[in-house]
């Protein structure tokens, strides 16, 4: 195993014990089967998709695995980072205090459809990984980049931040918590800062990229926004 493939791994094994102490520790209980649930389903398309750009886009790969606020350069990206991965973790802190105390009453069929959101979610990332061998987790422009403007991009302008919002808001959903969809909401706004700034360091640093935002209109949501 290479160098990338074992800090792919790693990187990926060390997320999955992060969520599973972040869900497990505040319920105080590993009787909790929308959470075996839902960690079953993350980390079973996440290992898919690590191992699917392993063998077809190491370069992706690379890309993918310097992420977070020790990777960005520019100071206001290393704020958006750090909020954005305190407030991924609340999402969990919340719903597991949700469950410990009881807080919010879901029925199941909400629990399975906050589970395909999920789902979902996780899938857009992957189609768009296999569409855009060029999306970095850094606000950056790649030697002999391009702009894609093909399968979901033909869509909306940020796929993967619409299907990591998805997933996002069918987490909590899939642990039985309401209450966590608050924690939800700040996440988002996150989001939207961030897709606004890349767009206007896209524009101007990709060729045909103010093209392609004159075309195509709507930036995360279809026909809405």
């Amino acid at each position: 195993m290479n160098q990338l493939n074992l800090r792919a791994w790693a990187g990926l094994v060390f997320l999955v014990l992060s969520i599973g102490l972040l869900v497990f520790l505040p319920a105080w209980t590993l009787s909790f089967w929308q959470a075996w649930v839902f960690l079953g389903i993350f980390t079973t398309l996440t290992a898919i998709i690590t191992a699917y750009l392993m063998k077809y886009d190491p370069e992706l790969l690379q890309r993918r695995v310097k992420a977070g606020p020790v990777a960005e350069v520019e100071p206001i990206q290393k704020l958006i980072q750090s909020l954005a991965s305190g407030f991924f973790i609340s999402i969990f802190l919340v719903s597991s205090l949700d469950h410990r105390f009881g807080w919010s009453r879901m029925g199941v069929a909400m629990v399975m459809a906050g589970d395909l959101m999920v789902f979902a979610g996780l899938l857009c990332v992957f189609l768009v990984f296999k569409e855009n061998s060029y999306t970095s987790a850094l606000i950056e422009v790649g030697a002999g980049q391009h702009t894609i403007t093909t399968g979901p991009y033909a869509l909306i302008r940020h796929p993967m931040y619409a299907g990591a919002s998805v997933m996002l808001i069918g987490t909590p959903l899939s642990l039985g918590s309401w209450w966590g969809l608050l924690a939800v909401l700040p996440l988002l706004v996150v989001i939207v800062w961030r897709l606004t700034m890349e767009e206007l360091y896209l524009e101007n640093n990709l060729i045909g990229y103010s093209e392609y935002k004159a075309r195509v209109k709507f930036r995360l949501l279809p026909f809405v926004w």
